[in-house]
């Protein structure tokens, strides 16, 4: 589905990042990998490698304008063009009222998760213009929610998805398409953890905690990151050439939008 691609994932870690990898090169793409962890970049270029897929392993802090710039040089460098940029990197705020949250540490998530996106996606522009290639943002179900712990991830997701719905109007002239993926709880190591701290603290087991979260959903579980891994990939394929502009939520019908 995406043979003759070349993808740049930035976030690349375990979970989705390592699906969205990994589910990249089966449907064909090669890929180039960005992350801060360059051992694990490596471990996962190697595997690319592996299903017959050139892998560029690319060590960039997101945050960092001068290693943004050299992640556009090196992607083209290496592998000469790029079809989709996947802004997957993400940082959690402290998980207080919104009202109890240092600026700081809200100026710090948006840092990664608003205009880290940002940047990449003007910077990545003109590769992507040529190729008529697209931009997909991994934002979260929890732009639908009101839970308080919740409130300074949604404001930056929340950022994250009208900055998209900008971006799409602004470049789709130029050919580029951008859209959003949106995951409620996805069933990998970081929730599996999460889900582990909340069983300690209400005195439950980490299946009661698991059945509570899957209960609102219309399939009775919640996604795994391959799974959601794979609903990213549509859109960067050629299967999702006139969809632009839109929010494409992966919850096991948790939410009806």
């Amino acid at each position: 589905m995406l043979a003759g691609k070349v993808i740049v994932v930035s976030g690349v870690g375990p979970g989705l990042g390592h699906s969205l990898t990994i589910e990249a090169a089966r449907m064909g793409a090669d890929l180039v990998l960005a992350g801060r962890t360059e051992k694990r970049l490596h471990e996962y270029a190697d595997e690319v490698r592996a299903l017959g897929r050139t892998a560029v392993a690319a060590k960039t802090d997101i945050t960092d304008e001068a290693q943004r710039a050299a992640l556009v040089d090196t992607a083209l460098a290496e592998l000469g063009r790029v079809d989709c940029l996947i802004n997957n990197a993400f940082a959690i705020p402290p998980m207080h009222p919104i009202t109890q949250i240092e600026v700081e540490a809200l100026r710090n998530a948006n840092e990664t998760n608003v205009f880290a996106p940002l940047r990449l996606s003007a910077l990545f522009a003109d590769a992507l213009e040529r190729s008529h290639g697209s931009i997909i943002m991994l934002n979260s179900c929890v732009s639908y929610s009101s839970q308080p712990e919740y409130s300074g991830y949604k404001l930056s997701k929340g950022a994250l998805a009208h900055l998209a719905s900008s971006l799409a109007t602004e470049l789709g002239p130029r050919g580029i398409r951008v859209n959003s993926v949106a995951p409620s709880y996805v069933y990998e190591d970081i929730n599996k953890a999460y889900f582990d701290w909340l069983a300690g603290q209400a005195g439950v087991t980490h299946d009661d905690i698991y059945r509570q979260k899957a209960e609102p959903t219309d399939l009775g579980r919640l996604a795994g990151p391959d799974e959601v891994a794979r609903a990213a990939l549509f859109l960067a394929s050629d299967l999702a050439t006139a969809v632009t502009g839109q929010m494409l939520t992966v919850d096991c019908g948790e939410f009806h939008r």
